[in-house]
C-alpha cells in the first residue's frame, strides 16, 4: 500500500486545454501501454543565489536535484498502482514509468480517451489528475497522458522571387568573427522529428569550403535520427539548424537530441540537453514551439523547471519566436505568443527581412509576408509578468483586452524572411529556407563565439543585453507583425534588434 493512500489530491494545473470543436471518439483499449514522466519539485532549503555562487557546474547540479525521500515516495506510489518504474534521474528531477491504460487511469484518477480535432487524432483526458494525498505538493507535472503534437518547427521554404544567402554570408554581414569557430564548445540542438544524412552534411560543408563539424545524435524516449527523405518535412528543420551552426562555428561539437513531438518528449529532450553531464553543452538551440495558450499550466511549470535550471547552470537557451505573426497562427482575432520562446528563462529570437549589397546591410525591417506567407512571432505573454531584467525597457501592453503588460517577446532578432533566406541542403536537394528557426541557431552560434572568446559560458545573457548591451544591437524600427509595430528601442516584433556581433564580441573581450 502506498504510504500516502489516505485519499487523493489534485495536481495543480494538470487539466488539458482542448479546442471547442474537439470531440471524443471513444475510450482507449485499457490494455494499451502508456509511458509517463513524473516531474518533481527541487529539494527544499536551497536558494537560487546559493546555487549561482557555487564554482562548478557539477556542484550546482547536485543542489538542483529532487530529494531522495520525494523520489522514493513517487516510486512507492507508482509501484503500488502497478506501474513499472523505468528510470529515475534525481538531477533532472524525473521519474519515468509505464503501465496499462487501466492502471494509469486508476493511479491518476482519470479516463484516457481518443480525441479528434479536424484531421488530428490524439490521446488525452478531461478534468484534472490526482495522486495520493501528500504527494501532490511534490509533483510539478505528470506527462505522457496527452500525446498530441504540440510543437511545430519554425522554418519556411522560399517561394517565388527573392534572394538567398549562405549562413556564413549572413554571419559576415552581422559582424560575426571568422576566427572564433567554436573550438572546445558544445551546442545542443533539440529536434522533435526528422533527421540528417551524413552525405548531405559532407556535401554541403565541402561545397562551402568549411570543415565538417562533429555531429552526434542522442535518442530521447525512443526517437532517433530518422530522415524522411522529404526536404520540407522536419528534415528541413534539422538541416537548417545544423547548417547554420556548422557554417559559423564548425569546430564546435553539435549534439542533436531527438525526441517525440509531445509535451513529454519536448520536456525530456530539453532536460536531456541541460542535464547531460557527459557532453556539457553551454548553449541550447530550439526551433520548435506552439501557441502559449495551448499548454496546460502544469506542463508550462515543467518546462519552466528545466529552463530555469539552465540559467542556474550557465547554459544559454535560444528559442525561435514562431512564424505566425502576432496571432501565432490562431484565427480567433487575438494576439498570441509562441512557447517556449515566451519563457522568461530563454533568449527569444524573432525575424527580419535582410537586404545586402555584397557584405553590407542596405536594409533590415520586420519580416512580414502575411497573409500569403509567414511573419515573425512576437507579442506580450498572458502567463508571465514582465521579468525584472526586462523592466529597463518600455514593454507595451498587450493588444488583447484588458491590455495587461507581461513578458515581452522576442528579445532579439535576425534574418528570417524566406525571400532573403538561407541556402541549405536537405535530403540531397538544394533549398532556401527562412523562418525564426534560422535565428535561434544564428544567435546560438554567436553565443558560442562569445563563450569561446571568454573561456567560460556567458550563460543567461538577457539581463546583460537589456541593462548594458542594448546599444550593441541593430535596432529595427520599420515594419509590423500584425498587431504590433516596430519602433525605436525594444518592440514586440524584433525585440532589441539584430546582432551587431562586432560590438557584442568587443564587449566581452575583456571579461
Amino acid at each position: 500500500m502506498s504510504p500516502f493512500s489516505h485519499g487523493s489530491r489534485v495536481v495543480a494545473g494538470s487539466h488539458q486545454y482542448h479546442a471547442v470543436d474537439a470531440v471524443t471518439s471513444g475510450a482507449i483499449d485499457t490494455s494499451e501501454i502508456v509511458s509517463v514522466t513524473i516531474v518533481l519539485q527541487r529539494a527544499e532549503g536551497v536558494t537560487d543565489s546559493e546555487i549561482r555562487a557555487l564554482p562548478s557546474r557539477e556542484e550546482k547540479t547536485q543542489l538542483l536535484a529532487a530529494s531522495a525521500n520525494d523520489i522514493e515516495s513517487v516510486r512507492s506510489f507508482l509501484e503500488a498502482n502497478a506501474l513499472v518504474v523505468d528510470s529515475v534521474d534525481g538531477y533532472a528531477r524525473s521519474v519515468r514509468c509505464h503501465g496499462s491504460v487501466d492502471h494509469v487511469n486508476r493511479a491518476f484518477g482519470t479516463t484516457l480517451e481518443h480525441f479528434v480535432h479536424g484531421e488530428e487524432e490524439y490521446r488525452s483526458y478531461r478534468g484534472e489528475l490526482s495522486v495520493d494525498a501528500g504527494l501532490e505538493s511534490k509533483i510539478v507535472a505528470i506527462l505522457g497522458l496527452d500525446d498530441r503534437a504540440r510543437a511545430r518547427p519554425s522554418f519556411r521554404p522560399h517561394v517565388g522571387l527573392g534572394v538567398s544567402y549562405t549562413p556564413r554570408q549572413v554571419a559576415d554581414a552581422y559582424g560575426f568573427s571568422t576566427q572564433l569557430q567554436g573550438s572546445g564548445e558544445t551546442v545542443a540542438v533539440v529536434e522533435l522529428g526528422g533527421g540528417y544524412q551524413e552525405a548531405d552534411l559532407q556535401a554541403y560543408f565541402s561545397g562551402q569550403g568549411i570543415s565538417l563539424p562533429v555531429v552526434e545524435s542522442v535518442s530521447i524516449d525512443g526517437a532517433t535520427n530518422a530522415p524522411t527523405g522529404n526536404p520540407t518535412s522536419a528534415d528541413g528543420e534539422v538541416m537548417l539548424d545544423l547548417e547554420v551552426l556548422g557554417s559559423i562555428v564548425p569546430l564546435a561539437k553539435l549534439v542533436v537530441y531527438f525526441a517525440p513531438n509531445t509535451d513529454q518528449g519536448f520536456i525530456n529532450a530539453i532536460a536531456g540537453a541541460v542535464h547531460d553531464r557527459v557532453r556539457n553543452a553551454s548553449v541550447v538551440s530550439i526551433s520548435w514551439g506552439g501557441p502559449e495558450s495551448t499548454y496546460s499550466p502544469s506542463t508550462v511549470a515543467a518546462f519552466e523547471s528545466v529552463l530555469h535550471d539552465a540559467t542556474l547552470l550557465d547554459i544559454s537557451v535560444c528559442v525561435a519566436a514562431g512564424d505566425g505573426g502576432s496571432a501565432d497562427g490562431i484565427n480567433d482575432g487575438l494576439a498570441h505568443v509562441d512557447y517556449p520562446a515566451a519563457s522568461p528563462s530563454v533568449l527569444a529570437c524573432g525575424g527580419t527581412r535582410l537586404t545586402l549589397s555584397g557584405s553590407a546591410i542596405t536594409s533590415e525591417v520586420v519580416w512580414n509576408d502575411l497573409p500569403q506567407g509567414g511573419a515573425t512571432g512576437g507579442g506580450i505573454s498572458s502567463i508571465f509578468p514582465v521579468p525584472t531584467w526586462q523592466s529597463s525597457v518600455e514593454v507595451q501592453p498587450s493588444s488583447n483586452p484588458p491590455h495587461r503588460r507581461g513578458r515581452g517577446v522576442p528579445d532579439v532578432s535576425g534574418d528570417a524572411d524566406p525571400q532573403t533566406g538561407y541556402s541549405v541542403r536537405v535530403d540531397g536537394a538544394a533549398m532556401v529556407f527562412g523562418g525564426t528557426s534560422a535565428v535561434a541557431p544564428l544567435w546560438a552560434a554567436l553565443l558560442t563565439q562569445i563563450n569561446e572568446q571568454r573561456g567560460k559560458p556567458v550563460g543567461f545573457i538577457n539581463p546583460l543585453l537589456y541593462q548594458s548591451l542594448s546599444g550593441d544591437l541593430r535596432d529595427i524600427t520599420q515594419g509590423n507583425n500584425g498587431a504590433y509595430q516596430a519602433s525605436v528601442g525594444w518592440d514586440p516584433c524584433t525585440g532589441l534588434g539584430s546582432p551587431n556581433a562586432t560590438k557584442l564580441l568587443a564587449a566581452f573581450s575583456g571579461s
